[in-house]
């Protein structure tokens, strides 16, 4: 976050409607006098999404659950700050709703078919992320796909590589992970046979309680040549494991970009580099990737 440019997130919030499609959430700000989507100002280094789910909570009563980053919306505050919102669409839980957390913030709320609440709506940026949203084909699944947190440096290991620990900046990794990921509510949890990408996975499966499969298929092959190759059986992995609501995936480093290429319909490798102890959200409608963003 930059002091000259304010950071703030929410939601498109859907549920299913009474006569099909869906319905999302329009709330009303008093103090504004417009009709707007669930958002607001993200507390400090907030992660964006953190703050898109709390927005939400505090603003509608209502728990989403996150399936998909949407386009930001940026405008300028009437002081002339640029303000950037993060937005991601999200599915209604189904429990009954909590009280709106500030009256003076919000005073109404209404859940109205995305024609409606497009016209609703005062923002053409709201307006224009409805439309969106309801031109897409349903979500089916999660899979986050992340690369192990530091695990030190190669040259430095005398062992088995594959045995290699992470260091404790990799643990402080896998720790920041575990509270992100978690945000997902994953159901399964699948490592690449070195240790350091079950470890990476460790802190979010004492979390939530859930057993690590180790899979060889999202390792480095032991020669590159066979990179192509090793691509080829994650694909078919990751799509076995659509069948199921939410999955993650730690990978390593030379697999994650050609991977993403590969989903991507053939695209270069590069732009999908991806740190150690940081990756992707994939999602997906039936065999449809709708999207990938940075976690």
């Amino acid at each position: 976050m930059t002091a000259d440019r304010v950071r703030a997130a929410g939601g498109v919030l859907w549920r299913p409607g009474t006569g099909g499609g869906i319905e999302v959430c329009v709330v009303h700000r008093p103090y504004l006098r417009d009709w707007s989507l669930p958002k607001g100002k993200l507390d400090g280094d907030e992660h964006p999404l953190a703050g898109a789910l709390r927005e939400v909570l505090e603003e509608t009563g209502v728990r989403g659950h996150p399936q998909l980053r949407l386009p930001d919306v940026s405008y300028v505050l009437a002081n002339g700050v640029p303000k950037t919102v993060d937005f991601w669409l999200m599915r209604a839980d189904d429990a009954p709703a909590a009280p709106i957390a500030d009256a003076d913030e919000v005073d109404q709320l209404v859940w109205l078919p995305s024609a409606e609440a497009v016209q609703r709506l005062t923002y053409p940026g709201d307006r224009g992320l409805v439309e969106h949203v309801a031109a897409l084909p349903p979500v089916t699944s999660l899979t986050l796909l992340v690369r192990h947190s530091h695990a030190g440096e190669r040259k430095a290991w005398n062992g088995n590589d594959n045995l290699r620990p992470i260091d404790e900046s990799g643990q402080a990794q896998a720790d920041g992970l575990a509270v992100l990921l978690a945000l997902f509510e994953p159901t399964q949890l699948c490592a690449a046979t070195p240790l350091r990408c079950k470890q990476t996975l460790q802190p979010l499966a004492d979390k939530l309680g859930l057993p690590i499969v180790t899979d060889s298929a999202f390792a480095e092959p032991a020669d590159l040549a066979e990179l192509p190759a090793k691509v080829r059986v994650a694909l078919t992995r990751l799509a076995d494991l659509r069948g199921g609501a939410t999955a993650v995936v730690c990978s390593q480093g030379k697999v994650i970009p050609p991977l993403l290429a590969a989903l991507a319909g053939g695209d270069e490798p590069a732009p999908y580099k991806t740190p150690k102890g940081t990756g992707w959200v994939l999602t997906w409608s039936a065999d449809r990737l709708l999207g990938r963003s940075r976690l």
